[in-house]
């Protein structure tokens, strides 16, 4: 069978594109029977790395969530004469009509559809919107199959886009490997005790909430932790940055964009790792502090649960209070900070890329 992927997003920098390159470099290594095309970005990939396999590199400079993908894309595919096609993300051309399977990690844009969670302005948002949950529906109602990545986002499928759940594989992904180095940025380096939170600034993440408590931590309960804020440097991590003005906040730094190398050291070195998201599909970076021996202080809401179990300490997102408190038990006691970090590196054991490969592989021939 011909395979094509696309895997245009694939790279380092970000949950998606990590997950097509741990799906590729997967099926590179587990499956000698299937042909694959990968459509690319120019210069992404180093053609030597798939030299004497089965699978074959086409570039592409169309952009995702362009109407270039809508009109130029599907010919491409058509032109590389694939049996199946995997989208990794919802972004699937309307005039594609190829046989296809979907990966779809979350629906925040269904439950939270504020204007406030984009820059541009509200017509244009509006319009971009609809646009967005008509390609997500072409896409779950024409696929052969879905992926998605938790029981929780399976049953939202199900419940909010009227998908049967026969027709969804749950597919677990699993904390990425993040590499350690010796030296520690000193533009990065904390210099006292510090509880970390690394992730985007979007309106679900929550990170308001998470600052109001910090406040009340900081007055009510310790003035020896910073908070310590790790996300690439956009519009909603500026806004944050403004509205709280949290470069005068006491014991609080927002660092910006961390290499991943040092960002290992952040993680190494933390007090905790805190997770204040009111959704998540999955919810990777508490997963990842797991694997890094760092005690987990998450949200109770979305699919947070199903993925961390016994592995955290719980709070309500929306109590700054108790975001606050939670804190303050973790970091001042000592036996429930090992408790948290054992069973947490219990926990993030039972997720393997290669079952995720494996599961995908499985669907790829029931399909074909």
């Amino acid at each position: 069978m011909r395979i094509g992927i696309d895997a245009r997003m694939m790279g380092k920098g970000y949950g998606i594109g990590r997950y097509i390159e741990e799906l590729v470099d997967g099926l590179l290594k587990l499956d000698s029977q299937n042909e694959y095309v990968l459509f690319v970005r120019p210069g992404v990939v180093e053609r030597a790395r798939f030299s004497g396999s089965r699978f074959s590199v086409v570039e592409t400079s169309v952009p995702w969530y362009s109407w270039q993908e809508q009109v130029f894309f599907s010919k491409l595919i058509n032109h590389a004469r694939v049996d199946l096609m995997h989208f990794p993300h919802w972004n699937v051309p309307l005039l594609y009509r190829g046989r296809f399977v979907v990966t779809i990690h979350d629906l925040t844009m269904y439950h939270y559809p504020r204007p406030e969670a984009t820059t541009l302005g509200p017509v244009t948002y509006w319009v971009k919107d609809h646009i967005h949950r008509m390609v997500v529906r072409h896409a779950v109602e024409a696929a052969q199959h879905i992926f998605v990545t938790s029981e929780f986002t399976k049953q939202d499928v199900c419940e909010t886009l009227a998908v049967p759940e026969e027709k969804m594989t749950v597919t677990y992904q699993a904390a990425f490997e993040r590499k350690k180095s010796m030296v520690t940025s000193t533009s990065t380096k904390p210099t006292k005790p510090y509880i970390l939170y690394v992730g985007a600034a979007y309106p679900h993440k929550n990170i308001e909430n998470l600052i109001r408590a910090w406040k009340i931590f900081t007055e009510k309960y310790d003035t020896e932790h910073e908070l310590v804020l790790v996300g690439k440097n956009d519009s909603f991590w500026d806004r944050l940055v403004s509205t709280f003005d949290i470069t005068h906040l006491p014991q609080c730094r927002y660092l910006g964009f961390v290499p991943d190398d040092e960002l290992g050291q952040l993680y190494a070195h933390a007090s905790v790792f805190v997770f204040p998201s009111l959704y998540e599909g999955f919810g990777l970076p508490p997963l990842e502090a797991m694997v890094s021996g760092l005690p987990v202080v998450s949200s109770d809401r979305s699919c947070l649960k199903e993925v961390l179990g016994d592995g955290a300490a719980y709070i309500d997102p929306e109590n700054p209070e108790d975001i606050a408190h939670t804190l303050y038990q973790v970091v001042s006691d000592a036996s429930l900070r090992e408790e948290l970090i054992q069973k947490g590196r219990n926990q993030a054991r039972n997720y393997s890329w290669d079952r995720l490969v494996q599961h995908t592989l499985d669907a790829y021939m029931r399909i074909g």
